[in-house]
């Protein structure tokens, strides 16, 4: 009994079960339908051209990206916003278990389902590692299993001794650098708290580290034979991401906090910073475990379901957790002073810290349940609002003035509205299968290009069930292009430009075709009003190669 609930063998009661599947099964279903609705966003469709061109790495990122979008086409055999997702809802998921295990076994199930539930709220976890399908999704999902795997190899219930569990860490880390290179910090956190655990630096010396080298070594394999083969690109492209791009600005570094705040939801955003520098100055200041500055101890020892095992070396266990988590966190904050940093960058970070606040927020609960329930609920349905109005108006305009759904005649005008730029690509397929000009001139062309690697994703996803020809863009910006084709393969050939108004500019491409002339147009409309219109040009004989100003040994401005 626990708590006056029955456990079976595992330990685990109905209840607990109960509430562990409710969150996991409850977000699961959120994600799935925001993942219906989502129109396909600039970088998804640019990853979906991965699965045409399957190779052992990309320019861009790892192998793995490619795997987790191409999983739902591969099932089901269409290609939709949601099926290139089901991959990244169903990886989230298991991301979101294994954090829960993790927190149990370092704390205990109280504070489990408390981090199950933030991590379930956080928008940017929501939405950046469960619904979209990016490299970070396959990388939270190894991230999270490496902290699972690590808490119950170097937290036993006994004094420590290195087991397997360090060579099957070593290779859920390659496979996190196989997934995205911030694998790299996972990899090098358990190094850094191995050197600095008197406890463990044994793992270090241990023969199953042998092992652990030679399976991270294994699994980030195609990374290494891909940019060997290619003058080392993608490192290089990643590396040169951490420039400075300009002086340092105390300004924009607020910013890019207060940003980074919003994503996270200020009720949770403002926690995990929290949290985490009490973490960081207890375990300075020696006073984790002790009665006035506890961690682990203050609600351990009044809580009689916790195990003797869950409340031993609280120190090691925060410290394991900072190494995790703080570095990311730290770094990529202070680099937006520098330069422009993507939101998912410190994410990684801020995912070890929900187990900090986790353990923390079990305090709160003992002494305020009420204060938690209204935190989380409250939290939670602001949330929760806020992506509804968005992915209503993403999907009818509701915020848009010229469309029937509007909200109070709308506030926005299409066309200074940067949303309608994520086309939906059912009405472009659509546009084709109703017009037999267009019909026609895709089965006649040598090719199809766009001037743009985004909309060139768009177009991919949209032309998938009508057996196009093969896709390029003529761009300055070709990444991935660069090395999926050649310029002169193209020449002699017809080809079918798409564009859209925004885009829209055909002079750049007129002097390389015998001839070309406009063949239709295919209006994308929301809410009923247009707004974008799909531009399609034919043009006859490539005359000579589009240049390719992107070269492997100059990779600046990308």
């Amino acid at each position: 009994m626990v708590n006056g609930h029955y456990t079976g063998k595992n330990g685990w009661s109905p209840r607990e079960l109960s509430s562990v599947i409710a969150w996991l099964a409850g977000g699961l279903l959120l994600r799935s339908l925001i993942a219906i609705w989502l129109p396909a966003g600039f970088d998804e469709a640019y990853y979906y051209l991965y699965t045409q061109h399957l190779d052992w790495s990309y320019f861009d990122h790892p192998l793995m990206v490619a795997l987790s979008t191409g999983f739902g086409p591969w099932l089901t055999g269409t290609v939709f916003p949601f099926t290139i997702r089901l991959g990244t809802l169903l990886l989230y998921t298991g991301a979101l278990l294994f954090l829960y295990l993790t927190s149990a076994r370092l704390f205990s199930k109280q504070a489990a389902l408390l981090t199950l539930a933030i991590a379930s709220l956080i928008p940017i976890f929501t939405i950046g590692f469960g619904v979209l399908t990016l490299p970070d999704s396959p990388l939270m999902f190894f991230w999270s299993a490496t902290l699972y795997a690590a808490a119950t190899e170097f937290f036993p219930d006994s004094d420590y001794q290195p087991t397997y569990r360090l060579t099957v860490m070593g290779l859920l880390v390659g496979l996190a650098c196989l997934s995205k290179y911030h694998g790299l910090a996972l990899g090098f956190g358990l190094v850094g708290f191995c050197l600095t655990s008197s406890a463990h630096r044994r793992a270090l010396v241990s023969p199953w580290m042998l092992g652990a080298v030679g399976l991270f070594l294994l699994a980030i394999a195609p990374i290494v034979i891909w940019n060997s083969q290619h003058d080392w690109i993608s490192f290089r492209y990643q590396s040169g991401r951490a420039v400075p791009e300009r002086g340092y600005s105390l300004l924009e570094l607020l910013g890019v906090f207060l940003l980074g705040i919003a994503y996270l939801f200020p009720t949770f955003g403002f926690p995990l910073w929290w949290v985490s520098g009490k973490a960081a100055w207890a375990v300075g200041s020696g006073r984790v475990g002790k009665r006035n500055g506890s961690w682990v101890m203050g609600h351990g020892q009044r809580t009689k379901e916790f195990s003797p095992s869950k409340i031993q070396n609280p120190k090691s266990k925060i410290t394991f957790l900072l190494w995790l988590s703080l570095p990311l966190m730290l770094i990529f904050t202070l680099m937006g002073g520098y330069r422009a940093i993507l939101p998912t960058w410190p994410m990684p970070g801020f995912w070890g810290a929900t187990l900090l606040l986790g353990d923390r927020a079990v305090v709160w609960q003992q002494r305020s349940p009420k204060g938690v329930r209204r935190w989380l609920w409250g939290s939670g349905l602001v949330i929760v609002t806020l992506l509804l109005v968005a992915l209503l108006h993403l999907s009818l305009g509701t915020l848009q003035k010229s469309s029937r759904f509007a909200w109070f005649g709308g506030f926005l005008p299409a066309q200074s509205d940067a949303s309608v730029q994520l086309l939906d690509i059912h009405q472009i397929r659509q546009g084709f299968i109703d017009s037999p000009v267009l019909t026609r001139a895709l089965k006649q062309a040598d090719f199809v290009f766009t001037s743009e690697i985004f909309l060139a994703g768009q177009v991919s996803m949209a032309l998938a069930p009508l057996n196009p020809p093969p896709l390029t863009s003529f761009t300055e910006d070709l990444r991935g292009f660069a090395y999926w084709s050649t310029a002169e393969q193209w020449v002699s050939k017809n080809g079918l430009y798409l564009t859209s108004t925004r885009l829209a500019d055909t002079a750049p491409y007129q002097t390389y075709f015998a001839t070309m002339q406009k063949i239709g147009e295919i209006p994308i409309q929301r809410g009923g009003a247009i707004v974008e219109v799909i531009q399609i040009y034919y043009g006859q004989n490539l005359l000579k190669p589009y240049p390719r100003p992107m070269k492997t040994q100059d990779v600046k401005g990308f």
